[in-house]
């Protein structure tokens, strides 16, 4: 029977000795072998539920024509093939299909995005393989596997407990049990429940806390969650706030203009003696000329790439609304260890009651000498304390020639990077004291221990943060190397002068027990020999360093939130400049503050020492209280609410853990901070697209339709035809108004202040280019049309020239509107982008065979332009672009619209005003 074949044979793997169930499985303690795994793997397939079926491409793209407007069009299209006039009918279907395929390519080129991008986030598992612990991706477990758990973990697939200490698991996705369950390795009554079974663990459960190792039993759909049909961690929506504001805004739009139009319908057939048909189609024209019915797919596809430019910056978005909400920004919470550090931890210093000992060398390669700062026997005490670093260890070094990593944490990495310097035999040690049991890391109790043979005795070993191992000790190593009084006065002035020096530092202890106890837990830890410190250097990326100087002028204030000690995070924070002169606020001073006077401490405060997960949820909040759009980084369990409460919470992709990666909206994928102010600068330049898609869009549609409604409404002769309306929107909606999608960042961009949380889209300034340059296209229109009759030119060529004016003054309006808060008249705004030119060169194309093209001229009933006519076409563009620079330097010289005025200006009424701190808070 296949081990995972319980689909027709339930097996009762929980009741079952867990000696038996390795030995059902073909299987040891220490793993399989790779090429039984790979064996394997052909054999039960991948560990992955089925995907989700996708909409056909047919549905999707029905789901284009649903559109009121839409309808509308076909119905007048069908009507005007009914009634003969075909070229109407046909242009009209033009248009309805082309802009149906427009959308139906950028729906499907942002959820190709959104794939590739969740493909960057597949989820890795810890396994023994070979007899040594790897990562490999969850979907290449095999029933057989051993896979080691910790905390913030989820579980990858249905495992039977080999081994554990602490483990309790979340199993409320599976269950519904909102507490989370003990889980041991004894075998349960085969008739227990689900929630019952102690001994098993099951896919897509999440690790509350503890350590386990436990063997794979089923991988794929042949899990509980597999068999029940739950698809865990679902296909992220492409609609977010914004998309539903445009969408509530052109629905709203749609009915205006139909409103408008019909209103105009009936005037014209009443008042101005239009035939009904004529009229018809007129208001058509109208109406698509005046509805912006592809701004959300243009929108969408502007987010999906700005999330494709993000995730080559290392910032992979799991939720599009995260693109916007970047964009606002005020301030950005970080930890401090491998996100603005390089975490590349080293042994700097060690200290012992016999004297001080530098260790040179760098990185993670045992190369380098210890150097007494005193005499011979402080290497002596160097090298006990080196000892214990290495048997209380949970990590692996490695190397492939010169260059040295590590499986397991940093700080864990440079103890056996230290205990080679130190010139000690790893495999000697660990054979003259086998590891027998161990008190795992908690956050709770900052400490590790281990429980060793030793003899017909045992030793503990423990390490961890000083203070919390100093109370657990009753004596210290003397110079000597006997047991002798604990000095703490003396030892917590070491740990400081370390941490002045922006260290982060570990205390060892010790303790000989006479026999080996038969149970280990954390109530037997007690009772140490203290036996040193140990100083460990993390210096700041240089990238953090300035990416820090960059959010700085951006009015984005970077708080640092880290468990180090006080001097060493104000040592750090000094480093990065995070402030002139850095505030910082320890863990207890959170705790003695309440809640209502929290806010203003926090927003003054720039580290915060000594904090546990539990006081990131309450500096989210006090800075949220007081206005401010917070970016949050975590990588644990506990830091999930946190993550989640925040406006966008960031988990690391390296160093982070499922639970921390599926509560956030944005994954490092380098862990490094620099990443964020890219993901900012790039959510920033995404916002502004979007401003400059609608910015461009509503003007130039707006002034289309009042050009035809003043005709109409004055009995003017109408200067554009309904099929010539249709051939402006249809040819200008797939061309210009898609290269704004590409635009890069405007220059000063990190320069400007965050934008207000509730600012609106349209911005008083939008709103008034938005009436500025309708009336300018009217004017434009009527112009030329005017002095085209006075030239002595027909109908048909005045009207051809109105057409190619609103084509050439969008044309220029698209290089105004580029750089919304900066001139547009330099080599840099002229040359344009790629997407830019290539949109010009299309439009210019498609202009040209609308006025010279003899069947064009007859479809649409255009006519050739000569070429002095031509020139005064694009001078008026010209005209316009100039109209528009002296506009924007007019207004922004009176200072109307805070948008235009200088990035300093702004930026100066961002400081807090200096508040008294609590006593004793703030060191």
């Amino acid at each position: 029977m296949r081990p995972n074949d319980h689909r027709e044979v339930q097996v009762d793997w929980h009741a079952q000795p867990h000696e038996d169930v390795l030995q059902a499985l073909s299987a040891t303690a220490d793993g399989l072998r790779s090429d039984e795994a790979l064996r394997r793997l052909t054999e039960y397939g991948r560990n992955e539920l089925p995907a989700p079926r996708a909409a056909p491409a047919w549905r999707r793209l029905l789901r284009h024509f649903q559109d009121p407007l839409i309808l509308f069009l076909l119905a007048a299209a069908i009507t005007a093939l009914a009634l003969g006039h075909v070229v109407d009918a046909v242009v009209i279907a033009a248009v309805v299909a082309i802009n149906a395929l427009v959308g139906f390519v950028q729906e499907g080129r942002a959820e190709q995005a959104m794939s590739a991008l969740r493909s960057m986030l597949a989820a890795t598992a810890r396994v023994s393989r070979d007899g040594a612990r790897a990562t490999i991706p969850v979907a290449e477990l095999v029933p057989g596997d051993v896979v080691l758990l910790e905390a913030g973990d989820r579980v990858p697939a249905d495992a039977r407990v080999l081994r554990c200490r602490g483990m309790r698991i979340d199993e409320a996705v599976l269950t519904g049990e909102s507490v989370p369950v003990d889980k041991l390795a004894e075998p349960v009554a085969v008739e227990a429940d689900l929630g019952d079974r102690a001994s098993m663990l099951y896919s897509g459960t999440l690790v509350a806390s503890g350590q386990a190792s436990a063997v794979v039993v089923a991988t794929g759909p042949d899990t509980e969650v597999g068999r029940i049909g739950t698809l865990l961690g679902g296909v992220d929506s492409l609609t977010t706030p914004l998309l539903a504001q445009m969408s509530q805004f052109g629905r709203r739009f749609t009915l205006l203009a139909l409103v408008l139009a019909a209103a105009l319908f009936l005037f014209a057939i009443g008042f101005r003696d239009y035939a009904w048909l004529d009229a018809l189609m007129i208001v058509v024209a109208l109406a698509v000329g005046l509805v912006p019915e592809g701004l959300p797919a243009v929108i969408t596809i502007t987010l999906a790439l700005g999330v494709r430019r993000m995730a080559a910056r290392h910032a992979i978005i799991r939720r599009l609304p995260a693109v916007e909400t970047l964009g606002a920004t005020t301030v950005i919470c970080t930890d401090k260890t491998g996100t603005l550090t390089r975490n590349e931890m080293t042994v700097r210093l060690l200290v012992t009651s016999a004297g001080d000992v530098r260790v040179e060398g760098g990185g993670y390669a045992p190369v380098g000498a210890l150097t007494p700062d005193g005499g011979g026997g402080a290497i002596t005490a160097a090298i006990g304390v080196a000892r214990i670093g290495l048997l209380c260890n949970d990590a692996r070094l490695h190397h492939e020639g010169e260059r040295w990593w590590i499986d397991g944490d940093p700080m864990e990495g440079a103890l056996l990077a230290l205990a080679g310097k130190a010139r000690l035999d790893p495999a000697a040690i660990e054979d003259r004291h086998p590891r027998i049991d161990e008190v795992p890391f908690d956050a709770d109790y900052r400490f590790m221990a281990t429980l060793h043979r030793d003899g017909d005795g045992a030793l503990v070993c423990v390490k961890g943060a000083p203070e919390q191992v100093l109370a657990l000790s009753g004596a210290q190593l003397d110079a000597a190397g006997n047991s002798a009084p604990l000095q703490a006065g003396h030892w917590q002035q070491a740990v400081d002068a370390a941490g002045a020096e922006g260290q982060r530092v570990l205390g060892f202890a010790f303790a000989r027990l006479p026999q080996v106890p038969d149970s280990f837990a954390f109530a037997d830890v007690r009772d140490l020999t203290f036996a040193g410190i140990a100083g460990f250097i993390d210096p700041p990326r240089e990238e953090a360093i300035r990416a820090v100087a960059d959010c700085r002028s951006a009015g984005i204030a970077v708080k640092m939130i880290t468990g180090d000690h006080a001097a060493t995070a104000s040592a750090i924070a000094r480093q990065l400049q995070l402030a002139d002169d850095p505030q910082v606020v320890t863990g207890r001073a959170l705790d003695d503050i309440d809640d209502a006077d929290l806010p203003a401490l926090v927003e003054r405060a720039h580290v915060f020492a000594r904090s546990s997960p539990a006081h990131k949820l309450r500096i989210v909040r006090a800075l949220q209280s007081r206005g401010h759009t917070v970016a949050m980084t975590g990588d644990g369990v506990n830091d999930a609410p946190a993550l989640k409460q925040a406006d966008i919470g960031i988990a690391m992709g390296h160093k982070g853990t499922e639970a921390a990666k599926e509560a956030s909206e944005m994954v490092l994928a380098d862990d490094n901070f620099a990443s964020i102010a890219a993901a900012v600068h790039e959510g920033r330049a995404v916002y502004d697209n979007i401003r400059k898609v609608v910015a461009w869009t509503l003007p130039t549609n707006g002034g289309e339709a009042l050009t035809v409604a003043l005709a109409i409404v004055f009995g003017w002769v109408l200067p554009m035809t309904a099929p010539q309306i249709l051939w402006i929107n249809m040819v200008l909606s797939i061309t210009l108004g898609l290269a704004l999608a590409f635009e890069p960042p405007e220059p000063g961009v990190m320069r400007r202040p965050p934008r207000q949380r509730s600012a609106s889209l349209i911005s008083p300034f939008m709103l008034w280019r938005i009436a500025l340059v309708s009336l300018l296209f009217t004017a434009g229109a009527f112009g030329t049309f005017a002095w085209a009759q006075r030239r002595g030119l027909d109908i048909a060529t005045a009207r051809t020239m109105v057409v190619n004016v609103f084509c050439v003054m969008e044309i220029f309006y698209l290089f105004s509107v580029r750089y919304l808060h900066g001139a547009s008249l330099s080599l840099r705004g002229l040359r344009g982008t790629p997407a830019v030119l290539w949109a010009v060169a299309a439009v210019v194309v498609a202009q040209l065979a609308f006025t010279y093209l003899p069947w064009m001229n007859t479809l649409f009933g255009s006519s050739p332009v000569p070429l002095l006519e031509g020139v005064v076409i694009v001078l008026v563009g010209v005209a316009m672009l100039l109209v528009l620079e002296v506009e924007k330097r007019v207004l922004r010289r009176l200072g109307v619209f805070d948008e235009l005025k200088p990035a300093g200006t702004v930026l100066a009424t961002l400081a807090p005003a200096a508040a008294p701190a609590p006593a004793g808070g703030v060191a």
